[in-house]
């Protein structure tokens, strides 16, 4: 009688053989001396009698040998295909942090690496060729190449973008994050900033954590300035706002400095309103200026390409009159002009009672020299307010580079 179980206590067999019937994975036979197992794995069905005289373990242990010697090549009843595994082990999502309060905050800085591509080559960039070699330099060659890029010749750790907006220092950053194979993070100040006391510099923390787990990884810091402007400009300045800028200057450079590749990638159309100790910290600082008379050509030719049978279109005097545009100018400029055939257009049909059915609807005319001038006078320059004062930074602070 010692070894019967109590009356309200089930042995660990007894659970099992309910379990298995009520969930479906087991048939528990009528007559209680049998059960059936049934297991279906590409279409065979696969029928293990387990008798209740003390074998049940060994059949058991038979079925799952059958099943794990068939390895991956089996097709699912749902038809899924496993892929085969590489047998490397994996490196997991998150490092091993020692409290859950920052694995919170690292699966919220998560969400804000990039997972596809922006899809922006280096090709459909014009202009700016000093600044994309010196990011092939910092980011694409240290993975290429390490065995050059050791000692002395240690990759840059933070390059800072400056210079008027629209010129393209947002879409230098797509381009390090298409072409480059490196874990991106796309920061702002809302993925760092916390209205919870002490989050914002743990936020910092964690972030660099995460970097140097995925390594080789590409932090881009947009419109740095919002988050590490100079310190003690103003006695309104936050306690915490200034904690998270010493927290961010100690990651970038202090004692959890390794030997991980964590490249800084910032960029900021006000670069004088950074901390000094930020601009050391970014060791390269390269002014991305408007674009010059070949790049605006090369924009022009590739927004508004030339048609056959069509009237030519002036691409000299579009380059001669749009001295000191941006590039977001002069893309705001070729819709414009693109947009002067459809107005006209949309101006014929709405004169019509009747509704066109889309199969039916005209094309849209031609481009003429009338809608370039329209278009030139409708769009001004935006970003040539503060063209000396980019001058006197880039020649106080700039990374001159040598041709």
């Amino acid at each position: 009688m010692a070894d019967d179980p109590m009356p309200t206590r089930w042995s660990f067999q007894d659970f099992k053989l309910y379990y298995d019937a009520k969930f479906g994975r087991k048939k528990v036979a009528e007559n209680g001396d049998t059960a059936t197992d049934k297991a279906v794995s590409n279409g065979n069905s696969v029928t293990v009698t387990i008798v209740s005289n003390g074998n049940k373990r060994a059949s058991e242990m038979a079925v799952y040998e059958q099943f794990r010697g068939e390895g991956l090549n089996q097709i699912h009843t749902n038809g899924f295909v496993p892929t085969i595994v590489d047998e490397r082990p994996q490196k997991s999502l998150l490092p091993p942090f020692e409290s859950a309060e920052m694995r919170a905050l690292a699966e919220s800085l998560s969400r804000d690496i990039i997972r596809g591509s922006p899809d922006v080559k280096w090709e459909s960039i014009k202009g700016l060729e000093n600044a994309k070699r010196l990011l092939k330099e910092a980011v694409v060659m240290p993975i290429k190449y390490p065995k050059y890029f050791t000692g002395l010749l240690s990759p840059w750790k933070g390059i800072l973008l400056f210079g008027p907006p629209g010129t393209g220092k947002t879409m230098l950053a797509k381009a390090v994050a298409t072409e480059c194979k490196t874990t991106f993070f796309n920061i702002s100040a809302s993925s760092v900033v916390s209205k919870w006391r002490g989050d914002s510099e743990k936020l910092v923390k964690v972030l660099f954590e995460l970097a140097r787990h995925h390594a080789p990884s590409t932090i881009f810091l947009d419109e740095i300035d919002a988050i590490i402007s100079q310190r003690g400009e103003a006695r309104s300045e936050h306690e915490a706002s200034r904690r998270l800028k010493t927290e961010l200057l100690i990651q970038m450079d202090g004692l959890t400095k390794t030997d991980e590749l964590v490249f800084v990638l910032a960029a900021t159309n006000l670069p004088w309103e950074l901390d000094a100790a930020m601009l050391r910290r970014l060791e390269k600082r390269i002014l991305v200026p408007l674009p010059e008379p070949v790049a605006r050509r090369a924009m022009f030719e590739e927004l508004l390409p030339q048609q056959p049978d069509e009237e030519p279109i002036p691409y000299d005097i579009l380059v001669d009159k749009t001295e000191g545009y941006s590039g977001s100018d002069i893309r705001l400029l070729c819709k414009e002009t693109a947009m002067q055939p459809l107005r006209r257009l949309m101006s014929q049909l709405e004169q019509s009672q009747d509704v066109v059915p889309e199969e039916e609807l005209p094309k849209v005319g031609p481009i003429k020299s009338e809608d370039i001038e329209t278009a030139l006078r409708n769009t001004r320059p935006s970003a040539h307010l503060h063209a000396h004062k980019y001058d006197k930074f880039n020649a106080d602070y700039g990374s001159q580079i040598l041709q």
